[in-house]
C-alpha cells in the first residue's frame, strides 16, 4: 500500500440520480493512478447475479456461504450473508451496527484491507460513520459520518481531501488473506 499500510474509506452519500456513480467514475479515474483502488456499490433491491442453473449458483444454493468464480479475466466471490457474523476487529465501530447491511460494510472493507487496497470508494451507506462526500441535496443530518467534502467541490480538492484521509486500522490478521491472494 501507499503510503501508510491503512486502508482510506469514503462514502458518497446523495439521493438517486444526485450524480453520485458519475462522481465515482471520476474520482476512480485520478486516484487509480497510484492507489489501489477498490470501489462498493449499496444497492437497495435484490438481484441475482448468479445465473441459476450454473455451477456457482449450483454451488451457493447447495449451502457454500462464499463462491469463488475464476474466468480468463475476471475473479468474483459472491457471499450470502447472515450464515454467521464476521469476525470482530479494529473496525468495531461499524460491527457494532444493528445493522445487517453495516455489519456486511465492516466485512468488505476487513477482506480488500487483507488484499492490499489503498483506497474504497463506496457509494451509499449514508448511515455509516465513515467520511463522506455529501452528493446532492441531501441534509447533512442525514449520514453518519463527518463530512468531508461536496459533489459539487473542485475534483481536484476532493482527489487530495481523500489521499489526506486517516486510514482505518483495520487487522489484516482478522481476514484471513494476505497480500499473496490479491487478484
Amino acid at each position: 500500500m501507499s503510503q501508510d499500510s491503512r486502508l482510506r474509506v469514503v462514502c458518497l452519500a446523495g439521493p438517486s440520480d444526485a450524480g453520485k456513480t458519475t462522481l465515482v467514475e471520476a474520482l476512480v479515474g485520478r486516484l487509480a493512478a497510484d492507489s489501489r483502488v477498490a470501489t462498493v456499490k449499496s444497492i437497495h433491491h435484490d438481484i441475482e447475479i448468479d445465473t441459476p442453473g450454473t455451477d456457482t449458483h449450483r454451488h451457493r444454493t447447495a449451502g457454500a456461504e462464499t463462491v469463488v468464480g475464476i474466468t480468463p479475466t475476471l475473479t468474483f466471490d459472491i457471499t450470502t450473508r447472515g450464515k454467521r457474523d464476521p469476525p470482530a476487529s479494529a473496525a468495531d465501530p461499524l460491527l457494532e451496527s444493528d445493522d445487517p447491511e453495516i455489519r456486511a460494510l465492516a466485512s468488505t472493507l476487513e477482506r480488500l484491507a487483507g488484499r492490499g487496497y489503498d483506497l474504497v470508494l463506496v457509494e451509499g451507506f449514508a448511515e455509516s460513520p465513515l467520511p463522506t462526500i455529501l452528493v446532492g441535496e441531501r441534509e447533512p443530518s442525514a449520514v453518519g459520518g463527518p463530512i468531508v467534502g461536496r459533489g459539487d467541490d473542485p475534483i481536484d480538492e476532493l482527489v487530495e481531501t481523500i489521499r489526506s484521509l486517516e486510514g482505518l486500522a483495520i487487522d489484516d490478521q482478522t481476514t484471513g488473506e494476505s497480500d499473496a491472494g490479491a487478484e
